[in-house]
């Protein structure tokens, strides 16, 4: 290391700023947060600086020549390297700490890139060679932390001396390591402070016994960088991950590491734990102390049974929350470059899902849908597109209706097939979808473009399949395919 990581306590005491520009006060109001009691020093500051800090900082309009009353620091500010160089050596000779600012050379001392979160000051420093890159990883973390961590460091501190009267000093690191990851920070980084208390209470009433608690999170359509800021969070706390079959490979990878992961996923068909299982397992590892996740991609309360887990949980008293995710259409949509409403287009969405909950049909009214002429979006319809195709034409709905299907949206192999309504079955094979994939009906879908657009002439042209398609006989209902054609070519004529 160049510089030694070091935290200065300036309450109240003197601190000297050469300068009266940006740069000055920028600084200044930095050390006006560390309460100390900055003085301009220099030919004058600027009219807007002046205004800013006028009745907060004194100003010194002569040259900087003696350093009385001896000051903690000594900033130089002005953006003239000349003077800014005098202003360093002035506070060397007194033995005081001086910043240069983009002066390294001039440096005993460098302010790093600031994240604040209350009582929380995390510093990052590149030793002035590359300030840019300290700015970005603040951003980074930035990213990481929650914003009301100050309050969560603030709630703990405030309630340390209670602590210590009632828990034994044996048990103390476990119990705040318990408080501090597990429901009652969640409610102090929700704003639930009555929830806070009331959980703080129940956990001191009982400190021996650790209180678990399970997130439901939403992992989004599969693009690790749409996970929200919360759920990365939640990930990087768990004891346990319980993740979906949609979940992709780049979400699992933020998981905390030392984490234990268990796949509970569902593939139609193919169920690798019963519903009643996996609720039968949050509510087992919560009641042993552990922080669960449940991972879900998309969203928990869009098609991902959220909420019956949610109910599970409450009834066995367990704490849990649910952090929300981007859902597949929002964020496979954006992806493929169709907004779901659209002035002129589109004034309205509706999603639905083509399977029901026993993995039947849902029950849906199509032709009251079809009616509505706005943007109709289907979650789990690959397998049963010519079933929704017919139906929506059945209820009305034009054979030319654009639909777009995209599969594994947001993803590197995501694959998006134009067509419509009459084609949608036979183009769902020629483009080779298999799922993941959701179905855009509606005139939005004409928009669909981008990275992954499957041209279904040459498609059809590499599997030896005839280019054109026949129209179908009535809603829903192929037309006879012509004798000698093989299987593979009638499942694209």
């Amino acid at each position: 290391m160049r510089y030694f990581p070091a935290f200065f306590d300036l309450r109240h005491r003197d601190v000297y700023v050469s300068g009266g520009g940006a740069l000055a006060a920028r600084k200044a109001r930095l050390l006006l947060k560390a309460d100390a009691r900055v003085t301009f020093w220099g030919a004058g500051p600027e009219a807007p600086v002046r205004a800013e800090f006028d009745g907060r900082c004194a100003f010194e309009t002569e040259q900087l020549t003696a350093l009385s009353p001896r000051p903690a620091l000594v900033v130089a500010a002005s953006g003239d390297e000349e003077d800014d160089a005098r202003v360093a050596a002035l506070a060397r000779a007194a033995g005081v700490p001086v910043n240069a600012v983009d002066q390294p050379q001039a440096c005993d001392f460098v302010v790093p890139s600031l994240i604040e979160r209350g009582d929380v000051t995390i510093g990052i420093s590149t030793g002035g060679a590359a300030p840019v890159i300290g700015r970005r990883l603040r951003e980074r973390i930035e990213a990481l932390l929650p914003a009301r961590l100050g309050a969560l460091v603030a709630f703990a501190g405030a309630r340390r001396g209670e602590v210590a009267e009632r828990v034994a000093p044996e048990a103390r690191r476990g119990f705040w390591e318990r408080v501090l990851a597990g429901p009652v920070a969640e409610a102090v980084l929700d704003g639930d402070e009555a929830g806070a208390e009331a959980r703080f209470a129940a956990a001191l009433d009982d400190s021996r016994l650790p209180q678990g608690h399970v997130a439901i999170v939403g992992a989004g359509p599969g693009d690790p960088e749409l996970l929200t800021l919360k759920a990365l969070r939640v990930l990087q706390e768990a004891d346990v991950v319980l993740y979906d079959n949609l979940v992709g490979t780049g979400v699992l990878e933020l998981i905390r590491r030392d984490a234990e992961r268990v796949y509970v996923g569902k593939k139609r068909s193919d169920h690798s734990l019963p519903q009643e299982e996996i609720g039968a397992l949050m509510v087992r590892l919560a009641g042993e102390g552990k922080r669960v996740v449940r991972l879900k991609g998309g969203d928990p309360y869009v098609f991902g049974r959220g909420g019956e887990e949610l109910d599970v949980l409450r009834e066995a008293g367990i704490a849990a929350s649910v952090v929300p995710g981007i859902t597949a259409a929002a964020g496979c949509g954006a992806d493929a470059s169709v907004p779901l409403t659209h002035r002129g287009l589109s004034q309205a969405v509706t999603f639905v899902t083509a399977q029901g909950g026993s993995g039947g049909a849902p029950g849906i009214d199509w032709e009251a849908l079809a009616r509505l002429g706005h943007t109709i979006v289907v979650y789990m319809g690959v397998a049963k597109a010519g079933e929704v195709a017919g139906n929506l034409r059945a209820g009305g709905l034009a054979a030319d209706t654009p639909v777009a299907v995209i599969e594994k949206g947001t993803l590197p192999e995501q694959a998006i097939v134009k067509t419509d309504l009459q084609r949608l079955p036979d183009d769902i094979l020629a483009g080779g979808i298999t799922g993941p994939a959701i179905l855009v009906i509606g005139a939005v879908a004409a928009r669909a473009d981008g990275r992954g657009l499957v041209d279904l002439t040459r498609a059809c042209q590499q599997h030896d399949l005839p280019a054109g398609r026949a129209a179908t006989a009535a809603p829903g209902i192929p037309a006879p395919v012509a004798e000698g054609v093989s299987t593979k070519q009638r499942a694209y004529s």
